[in-house]
């Protein structure tokens, strides 16, 4: 590597990529962030929040097969990385509750991500955007850094001592869904920047980088089938948060899943069903409390009903439970099956036994008309799977099976956000929260790390 070697190459300028790279400008390091779009910031910018679960049990309790090293280091750096988010002007709101376990600052996450990247520039390093990378430089085994191509075609070659892989995760490309994913996961609709496809993981595999677990999933919501969302204000507004308190049926009018575990845990659970979609249903009650109220305090609440219907999607108001019997038929439901099902959930609820599928909270009966009915789909965010990381945020060869021992750090590699896996497994607590987290500990790594004798 010659004298004009920087001690970070970012390739990504999202949350993780962004964070990294203004805490090593700050920190008096030399840097260089690469962003293929025409602008920085990445899907957070349709965030936030910045929240986890409060303590290292409490994330073990909801999401048991993560790796407990990851996990132990996002619960204890998030105080850390608040801190360094407040550090640099942009405000942290008090903490509130979030999906019942977890707690939050919200955050103006445009302020900061803008704030990071003239953070960059104002400490004389370099940020290019309208870049892509092409491939990783390797030197004995290291990666030293990367190749790539700028706005006007020319190639750059950018030496490095760390390169950090910051890429926003591979739930942009329908072959890698459907690779990693599941075989219907081509089709996901995406709410997120349609950047993030899959760059960071290609190049860390080539380099020797280990892919975690193949079936870790995915965080998304579950969103009106057939609707577009072309428009990122839809990411929040059509998301129907509110499906925890609603019941779900397949194609074949039977419930499959406890819709009371989350929103999110429920999308990834009807990927797997036929069609990947669903029935959602609701009645008055839970329209007044969830489908009109808020998801997160802070967050003003809107009908989620009525957008949808202004959207086009597929939904429908039943004045009792009589009405599912003469549900078009060219919707594909059994709508004399659902309406026995809903009086089924209903006489069970009434009478204090456990419904089943299991419905661990909410188990008030859904019997106060009219009843709202909307179809729904899973749609993607972002990734679970990615390359496996440490603790400070080193990429790490071998394979998923051979256990922690059986890894040793990619010299020189480094993973953050989406690109790293390992963190959840199906299951979530935040996704900021980890970009964050992990970015810093890449950032620390570029300043204080040296290529040490275990990982030459």
């Amino acid at each position: 590597m010659g004298a004009d070697t920087v001690d970070l190459l970012v390739i990504g300028g999202g949350m993780a990529g962004l964070s990294a790279a203004a805490r090593v400008a700050a920190g008096g390091g030399s840097v260089v962030l690469v962003e293929k779009a025409e602008r920085v910031g990445g899907s957070a910018r349709f965030a936030g929040f910045i929240w986890t679960a409060p303590t290292v049990g409490e994330l073990r309790r909801v999401n048991p097969d993560g790796d407990p090293e990851l996990a132990a280091a996002l619960v204890e750096g998030f105080a850390d990385g608040v801190a360094w988010v407040r550090s640099v002007g942009v405000e942290c709101r008090p903490p509130v509750p979030v999906l019942g376990f977890g707690r939050g600052h919200q955050v103006d996450t445009n302020h900061y991500l803008d704030t990071c990247e003239r953070l960059v520039r104002d400490h004389g390093q370099e940020v290019l955007t309208g870049t892509r990378t092409r491939t990783l430089l390797t030197e004995d085994g290291r990666v030293t850094g990367a190749e790539c191509l700028l706005p006007d075609g020319s190639a750059r070659r950018i030496g490095a001592t760390w390169t950090l892989l910051a890429t926003g995760g591979f739930q942009g490309d329908p072959e890698l869904r459907a690779q990693h994913l599941h075989p219907r996961a081509a089709g996901l609709p995406l709410r997120a920047n349609p950047h993030s496809r899959g760059d960071g993981l290609t190049l860390g595999l080539a380099a020797g980088g280990a892919f975690g677990a193949k079936d870790a999933g995915f965080y998304g919501h579950l969103m009106p089938a057939g609707v577009s969302l072309a428009d990122p204000a839809r990411f929040v507004d059509l998301a129907l948060y509110y499906s925890e308190h609603a019941l779900l049926f397949d194609t074949a009018g039977e419930r499959f899943v406890d819709e009371t575990a989350g929103d999110h845990l429920t999308a990834m659970a009807l990927l797997d069903r036929p069609r990947a979609r669903g029935l959602l249903v609701a009645d008055a009650r839970v329209h007044r409390e969830w489908m009109s109220a808020s998801y997160v305090e802070g967050i003003p609440g809107v009908d989620k009903f009525q957008l949808c219907h202004r959207a086009g999607a597929r939904c429908a108001v039943a004045e009792d439970l009589a009405d599912f019997a003469s549900m078009p038929g060219e919707w594909g439901y059994p709508g004399a099956v659902i309406r026995d099902r809903i009086g089924e959930f209903n006489a069970t609820a009434a009478s204090g036994a456990a419904p089943a599928p299991g419905r661990l909270l909410d188990r008030r009966p859904l019997d106060e008309p009219p009843f709202y009915v909307v179809e729904a789909a899973p749609a993607v965010t972002f990734t679970f799977g990615g390359l496996l990381i440490d603790s400070a945020a080193r990429v790490l060869s071998g394979s998923a099976d051979t256990g922690t021992d059986g890894r040793r750090p990619v010299p020189g590699l480094l993973a953050a956000g989406a690109d790293a896996g390992g963190l959840y497994r199906r299951a979530y607590a935040g996704g900021l929260a980890p970009a964050l987290v992990f970015g810093l500990a890449a950032a620390r790594t570029a300043l204080t790390g040296r290529p040490a004798a275990d990982d030459r």
